[in-house]
């Protein structure tokens, strides 16, 4: 009688199956776990990459913060100079108009005294502005219209001085006449004195 044993032959296929499904399921567990690995491998990088942009942007922000503030301390700066200046140039103005006034009648009562002729007197002298009134007496007629001509020459004075009025009275002591004259003239700041043009004449 023959016997066959079949059990050991399904446990043969049982352990092969065994195997074939040992063997699958390794696979699927490496394949899994590789995705994974690369999955937090992705992440890491990609956080990595976010930190580093991320800590480039906030360094580009405080640069650039750092130079409004220099650019703003600059711009002040530009200000209080742009000030500064404003008043400096005010001030020198100031003192320009200062010095002329101070030195406008200086030259004013020095250019009248050159221009006196002999025995021609003053009695008084009003000025409003550079406007200016000038009365006195001369002993000819003649040295009224020499001390107008004298005043016009100076440069000082614009054309033409005026004379107001003349009137001639009699002196006693010695015997004679006195012109008494009153002249309206416009003083001009030494620093506003045109150079006069100088004439050549050609020979013939």
């Amino acid at each position: 009688m023959i016997r066959i044993n079949l059990l050991a032959a399904e446990r043969e296929k049982s352990k092969k199956k065994a195997v074939t499904l040992g063997t699958t399921g390794q696979k699927l567990t490496v394949g899994c776990s590789l995705i994974l690995i690369l999955a937090v491998l992705f992440i890491g990088w990609r956080y990595w990459a976010l930190t580093r942009d991320s800590n480039q942007i906030d360094a580009e922000i405080a640069a650039a913060q750092q130079e409004t503030t220099r650019l703003h301390s600059v711009i002040q700066q530009v200000q209080q100079f742009e000030q500064r200046k404003a008043q400096l140039q005010q001030r020198v103005v100031l003192i320009e108009q200062l010095r002329r006034g101070q030195t406008g009648p200086v030259h004013m009562l020095d250019q009248i005294s050159k221009a006196l002729p002999p025995m021609v007197w003053l009695s008084e002298l009003k000025q409003n502005a550079a406007e200016v009134t000038i009365d006195g007496k001369s002993t000819t007629q003649t040295g009224v219209s020499e001390f107008v001509s004298n005043l016009e020459a100076s440069g000082y004075f614009k054309r033409s001085v005026e004379i107001v009025s003349t009137q001639t009275e009699s002196m006693p002591l010695p015997p004679g006449e006195l012109v008494k004259f009153t002249l309206k003239a416009t003083f001009q700041q030494p620093g506003d004195v045109a150079t006069p043009a100088v004439v050549t004449k050609s020979g013939g």
